[in-house]
């Protein structure tokens, strides 16, 4: 997935990035009512992970790569701490991506080319997450996952699912039944001897709560019948099913459980994944008929297009096939990165594919003044989400696809935030080509494209009431002023109301308290929240007032570099408007666009006036950096990869307090290159230019060492 964005651009879309995936993760871990399906979160959090790929400077403290799940919302049902982790997985799309994970863990561990790497692959079933603690073999304790580390207590639920044993017992292994027509797959599961091991005193079995199609059908049926709740998918039904307060619901709803794993375990007396399985299953619990072990990459891949082949006809919801390392001993030292296991990756199902109508296209204009084209379609059903929506990114991709009003359209569900067009079925019918306006819709400004540039921005700037609302949230935004309580939606009931139409007018809130406190849902709490909120603001950080400001090409690292020359706002406004390119592009990191941005933004009177207005409002310091005399003074540092015991913002920070300067990408200038968990390609050019590389723990022995 190609970034295209600015280091300004990148921050703002990383914020509303981790607000999208936290509500939808809400929605779906707390709520059991998801908007979106698996592949469009999917595709939201694929392309947080591409943007954190391009900028990893700016990857945040609540960013979705390292959270699991959910917290435990409001609920009649008690909490429950997990001893060890619920932890969640990272995805593979492709085949490529696969042999990719496979040529990680080879490396990771060290091995020769010609080492077996054999990993177990199983369906990934569409359920809820639940874990079973059995101590003696007595099931004492069922949990739902939550936020991985809190849970949700559903014991007196799980007690009516009789696919769940409340004593765990020796039985024949039963992995093996029903393996049909996948029979032939490479080391599909064998019976385990009767009786064989003991069963230890404290084990957690972690799988899946689900019901099958069937079930849910009927389930349904009966609902609709009594005027009751119609139930979206198996999932929903069965995570709604479980949460309830009263056990007698639950016991009335088709609930089945599949083991894929294991937490908290006294013991653990296999050596292997595969072989664990087969225990747990002698123990009587179901595990997946489909389980199978595979020695290389090419096994994993085609067992996988054998599940694939046979989704349709299982009897319950799939969205994948987990492949995890087999030997445990490999698994204890792979580890987990973030929120997910080293050893183990799920490997997704494509997306799916419909055809519709293109009924019109949009033109929606953004903070930079970026018009951004989106698709009306007639809505279309596409893996059981109804779709009504696409984009179409940009002119030529327009152009590209010859699209018009009218046009029949196949569209795909995956690899965007929203869904795209991938062929147009009727281009070469006789109609006029769709002409990409020149004027922007909600100003009337003109709208061009930069020379070299494909994208068509509005000119209009801070007079665009698009671009002002746009501009209001990257202010407030995290990386920016950070003014809690001022989110997304009371910005635009501010705006609406005329009460916000600059960053100044944020700090002219106070004046409207008792307005405020008139509208719907705002106490007075709430209120006196928000307005100390902005007061706490009146001294702001320079660089911070200056990425908040939203000039183009002047992001957060670039922010801090130019007042760490020029110290004030002032001096480096002097320096924009009297043709001081030279004192600019001195600045390692600062360019020719940076400079003609400046120059720009300066130049025009309405962005003179809404300066001069803030500046009347707040007062930020002269901007200064306190160093420490170290042997990193007047290096440049890159981090790359998970830091996974301090955010990025933290140890940008550390750098600058030992005098280096923090770059966001690799050069002949780099001096040291920090590598976490999952660094990629920036490490590789450290390593094709013989730049130092170390790891977290070095790097933070270096900063103690500087005292």
């Amino acid at each position: 997935m190609g970034i295209d964005l600015s280091e300004a651009e990148a921050a703002n879309e990383l914020m509303r990035l981790a607000r999208q995936i936290a509500h939808h993760n809400r929605l779906y871990h707390a709520e059991d009512a998801p908007e979106i399906s698996d592949a469009d979160y999917d595709a939201l959090v694929r392309r947080n992970a591409a943007i954190e790929a391009a900028f990893p400077h700016l990857v945040r403290d609540d960013s979705p790569s390292r959270l699991v799940g959910h917290e435990v919302a409001a609920s009649p049902l008690s909490k429950v701490t997990h001893e060890v982790r619920m932890m969640s997985l990272d995805n593979a799309f492709s085949d490529a991506d696969v042999e990719d994970f496979v040529a990680r863990v080879r490396r990771y561990l060290n091995l020769p080319e010609d080492a077996e790497v054999a990993m177990t692959a199983e369906d990934k079933i569409d359920g809820l997450s639940c874990s079973l603690r059995y101590e003696h073999g007595q099931l004492v304790r069922a949990a739902t996952r939550g936020d991985g580390q809190v849970g949700e207590d559903v014991t007196a639920n799980v007690a009516t699912i009789a696919d769940i044993p409340q004593v765990l017992k020796p039985l024949p292994f039963r992995g093996g039944v029903g393996m049909g027509h996948l029979a032939d797959c490479p080391h599909p599961p064998t019976p385990s001897p009767q009786g064989e091991g003991g069963i230890p005193d404290v084990f957690e079995v972690r799988g899946e709560v689900y019901m099958s199609k069937q079930d849910f059908a009927e389930l349904n049926a009966r609902q609709e019948a009594a005027g009751g709740k119609i139930f979206a998918n198996p999932r929903n039904a069965a995570a709604g099913s479980l949460r309830q307060k009263d056990p007698g619901v639950t016991a009335s709803r088709p609930l089945r459980f599949l083991a894929h794993g294991w937490g908290a375990a006294s013991a653990v007396p296999e050596a292997t994944q595969f072989a664990m399985m087969q225990r747990i299953a002698a123990w009587g619990i179901p595990v997946s008929p489909l389980l199978a072990r595979c020695s290389d990459a090419a096994q994993l891949l085609q067992h996988y297009r054998s599940i694939e082949h046979a989704r349709a006809e299982l009897p319950f919801d799939i969205d994948g096939v987990v492949y995890k390392v087999d030997r445990l001993d490999w698994q204890e030292r792979l580890g987990f990165v973030a929120k997910a296991p080293r050893w183990a990756i799920a490997h997704k199902f494509p997306a799916e594919r419909a055809e519709t109508t293109l009924e019109a296209i949009d033109i929606q204009v953004g903070r930079t003044g970026k018009l951004t084209p989106v698709g009306r379609l007639t809505p279309v059903t596409v893996g059981g989400v109804v779709v009504s929506n696409v984009t179409l990114h940009n002119r030529d991709e327009i152009a590209r696809l010859g699209v018009r009003p009218g046009d029949r359209v196949v569209i795909q569900r995956a690899g965007d935030v929203i869904p795209q067009v991938v062929e147009n079925l009727t281009r070469e019918s006789p109609r006029d080509p769709y002409h990409f306006p020149d004027h922007c819709p909600e100003c009337q400004s003109e709208a061009v494209a930069e020379e070299g540039e494909v994208d068509v921005r509005c000119t209009g700037g801070l007079i665009c009431p698009a671009q002002r609302t746009e501009r209001l949230k990257h202010f407030v935004s995290r990386a920016a002023l950070d003014i809690e309580g001022l989110g997304e939606k009371t910005i635009d009931e501010f705006f609406a109301l005329g009460w916000l139409e600059s960053p100044a007018d944020i700090f002219r809130l106070r004046k409207r308290r008792s307005e405020i406190l008139g509208r719907e849902g705002w106490k007075e709490k709430s209120v006196d929240n928000l307005l100390a909120a902005i007061e706490a603001k009146r001294a702001p950080d320079a660089a911070r007032l200056l990425f908040g400001l939203g000039i183009r090409h002047v992001g957060a690292v670039t922010a801090r570099d130019l007042l760490k020359r020029f110290v004030t706002l002032e001096e480096l406004r002097h320096a924009s408007t009297s043709g001081e390119a030279e004192a600019l592009t001195s600045i390692d990191g600062v360019g020719p666009a940076v400079v003609e941005a400046l120059g720009d933004f300066f130049h025009e009177p309405h962005n003179i006036a809404v300066w001069e207005d803030l500046l009347s409002e707040v007062t930020p310091p002269p901007y200064v950096v306190e160093t420490k005399d170290s042997a990193m003074a007047g290096k440049t540092v890159v981090f790359t990869g998970a830091l996974e015991t301090m955010s990025r913002d933290e140890a940008k920070a550390q750098a600058e307090r030992l005098g280096a300067r923090a770059a966001g990408s690799v050069s002949a200038k780099t001096d040291l290159v920090v590598a976490g968990p999952g660094a990629g390609s920036k490490l590789k050019k450290a390593a094709e230019l013989g730049i130092e590389v170390i790891d977290e723990a070095a790097w933070a022995a270096i900063v103690k060492a500087a005292g």
